[in-house]
């Protein structure tokens, strides 16, 4: 199906981890077509009326690791030829190919990431590319997940590999957004094109800077104490790091509890809201929709981006929420 695409293509991902890898095997597979891959501007989970003028522009538009609002692609399927890879929770576009067994009533824990969901319906092995994008989004709690965990396990057996390294890799992947650098996400897709080996990850010599300067700064945060009530931990930061999921995973692991950060620092007019919960967290995502709100995430995990002037009244429903 993909490799049969004609003419100018556009590959857009997320920007962590598991975006960088699905980019990264689609891009492989499709190594003999002409394709930029790009980025939403890092924050927003939808497109710009600028990018979607842009991206408009294209024969194919494949997205991998996004929840794009409707509207965003059936604008994009207006010129192009639409194929969706995800497995964030949503609703089925049946206009364009949406592959995403998760909203299609499959096991979530079958489906781990998108890069997972790529490489299986590429039909590719295991490989490093596939398993980052689980690592990414899961670190150490994939190891709950026995069937997964068993996979990565026989590969990092046969590859000589560490699951600490392979958590190195996918920290080092995240330094990108982390720090605002949109161009240096979209640069790390064909970078993993070049490289030999997971060294060249390891031991990048950008990637570990940046990995030490983000260390210094989530720490911090860490280390300011939290609000709690009802066995729910509210974390207010101010930071123009885009660390706010990094932030809520922490505490919520660290702890065991639900999880809500709020940060005021990364955009001028907007908060970015995330929480992390034990119930299923569907109900809150549609709410936020349904406000009009920038809303997304999975079973467990809610981001949002929200009007200042709204932050404290979404703030109250998701604490209630999660009683």
């Amino acid at each position: 199906m993909l490799k049969d695409l004609q003419g100018k293509g556009l590959l857009i991902h997320h920007w962590d981890t598991d975006g960088i890898c699905s980019a990264r095997l689609i891009l492989k597979e499709l190594s003999d077509k002409k394709i930029r891959n790009v980025t939403p501007t890092l924050g927003n989970y939808f497109l710009t009326e600028g990018e979607l003028e842009e991206y408009s522009k294209y024969d194919f538009v494949i997205v991998v690791d996004m929840s794009l609002p409707e509207d965003n692609i059936l604008k994009l399927a207006e010129n192009a030829k639409v194929f969706i890879f995800d497995h964030h929770l949503g609703k089925e576009i049946k206009q364009v190919f949406h592959h995403n067994p998760i909203i299609k009533g499959e096991n979530p824990d079958e489906y781990p990431s998108a890069s997972w969901i790529v490489n299986s319906f590429l039909e590719k092995p295991v490989n490093l590319y596939a398993i980052l994008g689980i690592i990414g989004d899961h670190e150490q709690k994939i190891k709950k997940n026995k069937e997964i965990f068993k996979i990565i396990e026989d590969f990092c057996r046969r590859s000589n590999i560490e699951f600490d390294e392979l958590l190195k890799m996918a920290y080092l992947l995240d330094t990108n957004y982390k720090l605002g650098d949109k161009k240096a996400v979209e640069e790390a897709p064909i970078k993993l094109l070049r490289f030999d080996s997971p060294d060249d990850i390891l031991y990048s010599d950008k990637w570990n800077e940046n990995y030490e300067k983000l260390n210094k700064e989530i720490q911090t945060i860490l280390d300011q104490p939290n609000e709690e009530e009802n066995n729910i931990i509210l974390k207010k930061i101010n930071t123009k790091y885009n660390i706010i999921s990094t932030i809520t995973r922490k505490v919520s692991w660290t702890s065991g509890k639900n999880t809500l950060v709020i940060n005021t620092g990364f955009f001028e007019d907007r908060d970015q809201v995330y929480m992390r919960t034990s119930k299923n967290a569907e109900p809150m995502i549609k709410l936020g929709k349904d406000l009009g709100f920038k809303c997304g995430g999975k079973k467990e995990v809610l981001g949002a981006i929200v009007p200042k002037d709204k932050t404290d009244s979404f703030v109250e429903e998701l604490l209630e929420f999660m009683k």
